[in-house]
């Protein structure tokens, strides 16, 4: 069993720069393999990114999201990191990272472990 908890979301103005993380307890996160999704209001679930067990790959979601947003990892932290740049008011939404065996996994069926989500708001 993993346990996830999200960290670092709030309230941003456009252009703005935030990084979350995810912190893991109950097992080492070096053998999953790592991703972040998010969810707007009334929309469903999308996959943003995801990193593989040693961090050496990495897969983003679209072109709106590549360039801007960075998956990573420290294993000796248990811990998982998204850094997003250049905030827009449609990355508002509550993000979610979570755990799978597989890699990539760019589905949400594909994920195991799931965290509660922080809440990221973009907004002058």
């Amino acid at each position: 069993q993993v346990h996830l908890v999200e960290s670092g979301g709030g309230l941003v103005q456009p252009g703005g720069s935030l990084r979350l993380s995810c912190a893991a307890s109950g097992q080492s996160l070096n053998s999953h393999a790592m991703g972040w999704f998010r969810q707007a209001p009334g929309k469903e679930r999308e996959f943003v990114a995801t990193v593989s067990r040693s961090g050496g790959g990495t897969s983003y979601a679209t072109e709106s999201v590549k360039g801007r947003f960075s998956i990573s990892r420290d294993n000796a932290k248990n811990t998982v990191y998204l850094q997003i740049n250049n905030l827009k008011p449609d990355d508002t939404a509550v993000y979610y990272c979570a755990a799978s065996a597989y890699y990539p996994a760019t589905y949400y069926p594909q994920y195991d472990y799931w965290g509660q989500g922080t809440q990221v708001t973009v907004s002058s």
